[in-house]
């Protein structure tokens, strides 16, 4: 394989149910530039040293016009309308908004937050499967693995589970600008359907923001409408930009998460068969989806404010690079045979989650989630199967999963007593 064709692999759906052989040949080189385009970074260490060195920016106005103008990427930096999510921003103010949207959140300001939630995120995935009853088929995308998600970030954040359907256009049409396609012609049209959803989600969530701010709730924009801590509050354009980051992050990667886990489980029945026996196995597993299949697979919008050597690589200031995480979370010089599906691997410090200052907010919710989640299918459907292996996939190369996951089964069994 040449090195002009690992961009177009790596972003070409037909790939998308297998890119694992791809990232096996990317890391001979472990940092590439493809195309002219962008910086490939495709080993362990060397990723994981750039999500931890102060040198590289995820803000994208610090990319070089030239790298950014090739990019086929949406970056928030085009919306006038609303200030970039701290997803975008690098310290001090990444800090402080996200020091502030934590105290609502997690440790150490509400430490039992996600702890409590416990009991209501297991009704939930009780409801979802006694739906299955009377039934031998079920999607599990469409019938569990996003409805449980939606239903969870709704209930935290206060956002009215009734208006899943207006949010979920928008938020499916903020994703594909995520997707990094090479060579899209289109890059301009799906630019502007970008910002024109971002728009309409920021004035939805802004008119929701004025009602709690009028009536506030137990819920988390409430609490970071009204919070008042050392970091002072955020203005109202700050809390519509993470209110959005909040909704769609806070269940999109947890779908594939699960959707990601079922069908890895389904292929290893000796593993799902252990599960069902033991819940507790839930815990390693769930961080071992989390490296043998990983939510997000690169993160392609990173770029550094001085000349960077890497690996036997100058990258310069301002260029383009992509980490391409599940390629390190396969490279057998950090993980013994990385292609073996393994519950029981010890120290595993995948980046399922990413690391470092941006390490995903939402992990300790999106591990309890995969837990139960994963726990309560293996335990109650009898007889899984899998009706089409491998299922469709979402075109989308930076979050990927299954777009439907059917699955046979024999019956449902009893939920557990409360």
């Amino acid at each position: 394989m040449t090195h002009g064709t690992y961009l177009r692999k790596i972003t070409d759906p037909a790939n998308r149910a297998d890119p694992y052989p791809l990232y096996a040949e990317l890391r001979k080189t472990p940092v590439l530039r493809d195309e002219g385009g962008p910086y490939l970074v495709s080993t362990y260490w060397e990723i994981h040293g750039l999500l931890h060195d102060p040198r590289l920016s995820s803000d994208p106005r610090n990319l070089d016009p030239d790298a950014a103008a090739a990019l086929a990427v949406t970056e928030e930096a085009d919306d006038p309308t609303l200030p970039p999510s701290f997803l975008r921003l690098d310290p001090p103010e990444h800090d402080r908004l996200r020091r502030i949207a934590t105290y609502p959140f997690g440790p150490p300001h509400t430490p039992r937050r996600i702890h409590d939630m416990r009991g209501e995120l297991a009704r939930i995935v009780t409801d979802l499967i006694d739906d299955f009853e009377g039934r031998d088929r079920a999607d599990l995308v469409d019938d569990f693995a996003y409805p449980f998600p939606v239903t969870v970030i709704c209930r935290l954040l206060g956002v009215p589970r009734a208006d899943e359907p207006l949010f979920h256009a928008w938020a499916d049409t903020m994703l594909a600008g995520l997707d990094p396609a090479a060579g899209d012609a289109n890059i301009a049209d799906r630019r502007r359907a970008v910002r024109q959803a971002r728009v309409e989600l920021g004035m939805y969530l802004s008119e929701l923001i004025e009602d709690r701010r009028r009536a506030p709730g137990e819920d988390m924009l409430s609490s970071l409408i009204h919070g008042d801590g050392p970091d002072g509050r955020m203005s109202h354009a700050e809390l519509v930009s993470t209110a959005v980051l909040l909704l769609i992050a806070g269940h999109e990667t947890t779908v594939n998460l699960i959707a990601n886990g079922m069908l890895t489980l389904l292929r290893h029945q000796d593993v799902l068969k252990r599960l069902h026996d033991d819940s507790r196995l839930a815990v390693p597993l769930v961080e071992e989806v989390l490296r043998y299949e990983p939510p997000v697979q690169l993160l392609p919008q990173r770029t550094p404010l001085t000349d960077i050597d890497i690996a036997g690589v100058t990258i310069p200031k301002g260029a383009a690079i992509w980490l391409v995480l599940a390629s390190g979370n396969r490279d057998p010089k950090r993980f013994p045979d990385p292609d073996r599906f393994d519950p029981d691997r010890k120290d595993n410090q995948h980046l399922g989650f990413g690391s470092g200052i941006h390490i995903c907010y939402g992990a300790p919710l999106a591990r309890l989630e995969g837990q139960i989640a994963l726990a309560e299918l293996a335990r109650r459907l009898e007889n899984p199967r899998l009706l089409e292996d491998p299922p469709p996939y979402r075109h989308n190369a930076v979050l990927r999963g299954p777009r439907h996951l059917p699955v046979g089964f024999d019956g449902v069994r009893p939920a557990r007593e409360p």
